[in-house]
Order: structure tokens, then sequence, then C-alpha cells
């Protein structure tokens, strides 16, 4: 067991995921739309060009383009279609029992709810940077392999008991094995680091992580997935 002291740095809500649409990927929903000149349209404004053709779509019909450009290999056109009929109405980044498909729901619905003014549900995440500093300095090698388990436990102990995290998650916060956790934190960067400390941004759903914004300093405990046991 590793001892930490947490700081939050900074905090902030998010409605689209910092870089998560490129233009390669607008164009590529242009193509799927059929639309002519795609590579005549200028960068600045693929983004709009790509909005006013799905509204030329039922939203139900965009939506499961949107889905085929996300999850290739991951759905199936059958799942697609059911998909893009739940994304209607539910928030599938919260409520899909897939959770590694979560960031991508979630991506999907906040492109398709700009273009369509509401009809898809709204989309909350939030963004925050967090210094965590070990009272033994080679106990940063906590976050050498895979840092979102081991952070997340950390995270979670500056969240109230009854966050969702700590109901749903206690048996992985408190174990060996967390795979869950990079469905959790989307996205993950270390962006400063000294002997001692680590600086990591964090990008998650406000499902998750909202009440991380009521976290001050703290310290806590955590421990590394560890590895599965290789087959044999």
């Amino acid at each position: 067991m590793s001892n930490f002291t947490v700081e939050r740095l900074s905090f902030s809500s998010l409605t689209e995921l910092p870089n998560s649409w490129q233009n390669s990927d607008y164009k590529a929903l242009l193509h799927k739309m059929n639309f002519d000149g795609v590579d005549a349209i200028s960068e600045a404004e693929l983004k709009e060009m790509c909005l006013m053709s799905f509204t030329d779509l039922e939203p139900r019909e965009a939506a499961e383009i949107v889905l085929g450009h996300l999850f290739p290999e991951q759905l199936t056109a059958g799942q697609v279609e059911n998909l893009a009929h739940q994304m209607l109405t539910e928030k599938l980044w919260e409520e899909n029992p897939e959770m590694p498909l979560h960031r991508g729901f979630y991506q999907g619905t906040q492109l398709l709810h700009d273009a369509f003014n509401g009809t898809f549900p709204s989309t909350k995440a939030v963004e925050f940077r967090v210094k965590c500093t070990a009272e033994n300095p080679e106990d940063l090698a906590v976050f050498a392999e895979e840092p979102a388990a081991p952070l997340l436990r950390l995270l979670a102990q500056g969240l109230p008991d009854n966050a969702l995290l700590n109901r749903l998650f206690s048996s992985q916060l408190a174990g060996t094995e967390f795979v869950e956790a990079k469905s959790i934190l989307w996205q993950l960067n270390e962006t400063e680091k000294t002997a001692s400390s680590v600086v990591f941004d964090v990008v998650g759903s406000a499902n998750w992580l909202e009440d991380f914004k009521y976290a001050n300093e703290y310290p806590a405990t955590t421990h590394a997935d560890v590895a599965a046991t290789a087959e044999e």
C-alpha cells in the first residue's frame, strides 16, 4: 500500500471532450452521408457542414451513421440500429452496461445534440488537474504500468462515501483488479513529474467524478492492479 497526499489543482465542466473529433472524422461522416465534394470543403467549415448534413436526415438515421463510424468493429448492424433509437432518450454513456463503449457514446451524443439542437440528451463531463505526492518517492512506481486504476483509487477517497464510484465499485477499489478504471477515466495525461510527485490531467463523465470538485487536499492510499497470471 502506498501513501499519498492528493491535491485538486483545478476543476471545470465540459460538454465536448477535448480533441475528440478531428477533421478526418467529419470528412468520414460526410462521405457516409454521400455528401458531394467533401475534399473541396475548407477545414474551418468541415464541422459546420457535417452538422448541417445531419439535419437532412432523421435523428435516428444520423445516430446510426455516427455509431457506425465510432464502432465499426464493436457493434453489429442490429446493435447500431437498436442503440441509435436509444440514443434519442437515454444517456448511454451512463446507462449502457458496456463500459468500454461509454466514451464513444458520450462523444457521439454530444455531436448529435449539437446538430439537432437538443433532440438528443445533453452531455456533461468534467476536466480537472490533480497532484499526487508520494510519502516515499519510490511509490510513484505505482503509476508506471497502468495509472488509471491506482489513480482512481486515490480519487475515490476524495469523494463522499455515497458517491456512485464508491458504491458500485467498492470491491474493485479495495481489490487487485479494476479493469473498468480505463472506461471511467476517458482521458488521462501525465503533465508534470518530480522526484516525489506527479500531476495528471483527467477528463471523465460527471456521472462518476462530479463531486471531485469539492475535494481539496487529503491523504489517501493506493495500490496498482496485480497483473493477470500469464496463460500457460
